[in-house]
């Protein structure tokens, strides 16, 4: 399946930090999915698409229109894994100021909500191999 989606114009590129919580999180989910990860952030309506290069986030109410985008991590400025990490905010459309307000909050709640799906209901077990073995009949175990 393949998903497009469309920019306005740049309308303003503010510095900002994101908690090393929140980036090592979305960095390990997405090496989990692969190229891309959809992560949906139901408190706010919004759907935020992220890749190696940006997390890029779009209202349900505009599915293919970007709002804003989070571009140019710089985690190689960071002298330990809990350090927050610098990057840059990409306002596309004018509510996107409004939107920042809450959306890093509530896509780090998303991130954890996703990570916890993931885990499995169960311990893991060991398997206990020799119960499984029986032996043929010149009396060697296979």
């Amino acid at each position: 399946m393949e998903e497009r989606f469309y920019r306005e114009q740049e309308i303003a590129r503010l510095p900002d930090f994101l908690p090393a919580a929140t980036y090592n999180l979305a960095h390990t989910l997405l090496a989990r999915a692969g190229q891309c990860l959809f992560v949906p952030i139901r408190s706010m309506q919004y759907m935020a698409v992220l890749d190696a290069e940006e997390f890029i986030f779009v209202d349900s109410q505009k599915r293919a229109w970007v709002e804003l985008a989070w571009q140019h991590f710089r985690p190689q400025t960071r002298s330990s894994l809990d350090e927050r990490v610098p990057f840059e905010v990409v306002h596309y459309l004018p509510q996107a100021a409004e939107t920042m307000k809450r959306l890093p909050g509530e896509f780090q709640l998303a991130l954890q909500l996703l990570a916890g799906r993931q885990k499995p209901d169960t311990p893991a077990s060991v398997l206990d191999l020799q119960a499984r073995l029986r032996p043929d009949p010149d009396g060697q175990t296979h």
